[in-house]
């Protein structure tokens, strides 16, 4: 069976994770902070939170710059449900624009119509980098700025991608961040993985030391600090928080990742690249498409099943796929067309989500994969 991800995992993992069991110390400490350490150098940001998921990572994004209940957050549909969850966890409620059918990723046309329909009632914008791919950020900050509004970007599959700032001349990493949060995944179908667990970086030392708070049930100081103090100290809770820590196990698993991530992403890259020629002739599929601003990680590889044309619906190609060994899967979920959202903030269709989520079929992809096997993948659907 060739599976849709497999992360890269291995001997250097295992060790690390060895000595830290070994230690004594496996909840949050020395690990936690060398892996945030890393990141942050990593990413270009001046700060790095590691957290348990990037679900708690976007809660505290959130709560950071300010939203409240009552309160609206723009954000797109087409992400997976956490997206939308993490607002409603600060008792505000999304309201949903539609996508850039190219990209996958928030529409800014889109997002500019609903911010001038909603201008008092909006607090911040969530955008997404929707399976790796930037969304066009350029053009999203410039509107924000306009509406004086906070930006967080869902990174939750971005590490390792890129975006240009000036023409293609220089290029930096999501993660520097480029509006005022981002919030990563190291989920195992992420590039890089901790088992679970997430990283917010900021630029902004409030930010940061909101989050160290948060994460650590509104604690005034670490159980690190306590316990290499050479006095008697107690902590403070002058705020209510969460249980929102990494382990050292997991961060001891996160360094060794990062230590890889510029191999994996270029074998990614490799990939996406001899699916784009085996695949080019076939002309009942879209392939996906690198916008000019940004260079993908390709955490996800989707093509686009055009109906007119196609010998087989999409469903039915993932099944005759599965029956030759081949894992796939649909197209990013909608929030909007689940129960939880059903009734959310949104009165035009999203006729770009709801395509998207009926019509794309997502490859596998993973730094293991062989040559042999994404051409097998290829044929399969060529002769479909």
């Amino acid at each position: 069976m060739i599976s849709i991800a497999k992360p890269c995992l291995g001997n250097e993992e295992i060790r690390a994770a060895r000595k830290v069991i070994l230690s004594g110390w496996v909840s949050q400490g020395p690990r936690v902070k060398e892996f945030e350490n890393r990141f942050l150098s990593y990413t270009g940001s001046k700060y790095a939170c590691a957290v348990s998921s990037c679900t708690a990572g976007l809660h505290l994004a959130l709560l950071a710059v300010g939203v409240r209940p009552g309160d609206r957050v723009v954000t797109v549909s087409h992400s997976f449900i956490a997206t939308a969850n993490s607002i409603r966890h600060t008792g505000a409620e999304p309201v949903f624009v539609d996508i850039d059918p190219e990209t996958f990723n928030i529409s800014p046309a889109c997002l500019e119509m609903c911010l001038n329909k909603n201008r008092s009632r909006v607090a911040a914008i969530l955008v997404v980098h929707q399976m790796g791919m930037p969304c066009d950020l350029g053009n999203i900050l410039r509107l924000a700025r306009r509406f004086k509004l906070p930006v967080i970007e869902d990174a939750a599959c971005a590490i390792g991608s890129e975006v240009s700032v000036n023409g293609g001349k220089t290029w930096e990493r999501i993660g520097k961040p480029h509006g005022d949060i981002a919030c990563f995944s190291f989920h195992p179908r992420k590039v890089i993985t901790t088992g679970d667990g997430g990283m917010l970086t900021a630029n902004n030392n409030n930010y940061d030391k909101k989050f160290r708070l948060l994460r650590h049930q509104g604690m005034s100081i670490s159980d690190r600090d306590r316990h290499c103090s050479k006095k008697v100290i107690f902590e403070k809770y002058p705020a209510t928080g969460y249980n929102y820590r990494m382990t050292d196990i997991q961060a001891a698993i996160g360094i060794e990742q990062l230590k890889k991530i510029k191999r994996i992403v270029k074998k990614r890259r490799q990939i996406a690249r001899l699916y784009g020629s085996e695949l080019k002739g076939v002309k009942w599929l879209k392939l996906p498409v690198e916008p000019f601003y940004c260079r993908s990680n390709w955490q996800s590889y989707p093509v686009r099943i055009l109906k007119k044309n196609a010998p087989l619906e999409r469903n039915r190609l993932m099944q005759r796929l599965l029956d030759a060994g081949i894992s796939t899967r649909r197209g990013i979920m909608n929030a909007h067309q689940e129960k939880a959202y059903a009734l959310s903030g949104t009165d035009v269709r999203l006729k770009n989500s709801e395509l998207a989520r009926d019509e794309v079929m997502l490859l596998p992809i993973f730094y293991d994969m062989r040559e042999s096997q994404v051409k097998k993948v290829a044929k399969e659907i060529r002769n479909a």
